[in-house]
């Protein structure tokens, strides 16, 4: 009897150790977007916007010269962007059109000032390599691959696009995913000002338990999704009268996906918890986990070996994997009923 009491005491510490050990990176957590020595001026000009940085490094000129640096103190030119359809995605099927500047949007905000920087096919004036840091730096683990990995989206050799990118934008919803606001995954709260609050439900309590969702919950200045007010709008109406199987609107089809859903262009290699945002598998909040490529939660490239407790690699997930199962939680252990399946961190 106490053989098993010490097993069963010796599992769980490791289970709480697996899900609380603190990371502290040994390079400066900005990473890339330190620019060359520029660091926060590369992107945020404290005056003249874009006229700080010495404005669009294509052109020699800026395009945007009224509303420049009005929002977030940005110094790239988002000129090039505004009023421009991407197709994002499943040969293009997740359309976006950026609109024009308005300050705290969140298409502005959290796409066009990505892009501004990342796109290289219409904003052509980013100080950029063109593929990844962490290649270049040798950061990455060993095995991840040779070939160059492009950090500009719509310059990135190939003539499609963005069809092979991550759709962003309004099309791109929580309801797109299939994360389901009223049978299970995340009720969202709304008024016409955004999201209020956000509730883990069904079998995603499990899978919170187990992971998180941190990047849907966002940073402490934001939640993570956008709301587009035009899907508010319809919300609990039909989505298509003609096929009623569909169902109505909800709350998750007007939470929109944007590129600061999965990145923090603050820190590149570093994500720390929040206590009062889903947290991490119940950590507690401000702990630190080993992320890479800015992505905004734990997303460790390197936790595929090993495992947690057990015999066999099957008893764990790698957080790189649990990071898309936010989103595309129909993939996820805890949807098919596995609750057991730990997450490895580190």
């Amino acid at each position: 009897m106490k053989k098993v009491l010490l097993v069963m005491l010796c599992v769980l510490a490791m289970s709480l150790f697996a899900a609380a050990q603190n990371y502290v990176p040994d390079t400066d957590v900005l990473g890339a977007h330190n620019n060359g020595g520029r660091g926060c001026a590369g992107c945020h000009q404290p005056h003249s916007g874009a006229g700080g940085a010495g404005g669009n490094a294509i052109s020699g000129q800026t395009s945007d010269t009224k509303n420049s640096g009005d929002d977030a103190l940005f110094g790239q030119d988002l000129g090039p962007l505004y009023g421009t359809t991407f197709n994002f995605g499943d040969k293009g099927e997740f359309a976006v059109t950026l609109p024009a500047f308005a300050a705290g949007s969140e298409e502005i905000r959290g796409i066009a000032m990505c892009l501004a920087c990342h796109d290289g096919s219409v904003a052509k004036g980013a100080m950029m390599d063109g593929n990844a840091y962490e290649q270049r730096m040798g950061l990455l683990p060993a095995g991840y691959g040779t070939g160059k990995i492009p950090t500009l989206l719509g310059a990135d050799g190939r003539g499609t696009g963005y069809y092979n990118d991550h759709p962003v934008g309004a099309e791109a919803s929580l309801g797109a995913a299939h994360l389901d606001s009223s049978l299970l995954g995340i009720t969202l709260t709304t008024d016409k000002t955004g999201i209020s609050a956000m509730t883990p439900k069904g079998a995603y309590v499990d899978f919170v338990g187990n992971y998180g969702y941190p990047a849907i919950a966002g940073t402490p200045w934001a939640w993570g999704v956008g709301i587009d007010p035009a899907t508010v709008a319809k919300i609990g109406t039909a989505k298509n009268p003609a096929q009623p199987w569909l169902g109505n609107y909800t709350e998750n089809d007007a939470a929109f996906v944007a590129c600061t859903t999965c990145h923090n262009q603050h820190s590149m290699n570093v994500y720390k918890s929040l206590a009062n945002k889903g947290g991490i598998a119940g950590d507690g909040g401000n702990k630190t986990y080993r992320t890479y490529f800015f992505v905004n939660a734990p997303y460790n490239v390197g936790a595929t070996a090993g495992v947690i407790t057990g015999t066999g690699f099957n008893n764990v997930a790698s957080s790189a994997t649990q990071f898309c199962r936010q989103c595309h939680f129909s993939t996820s252990n805890e949807a098919y009923g596995q609750k057991t399946i730990q997450t490895k961190f580190q």
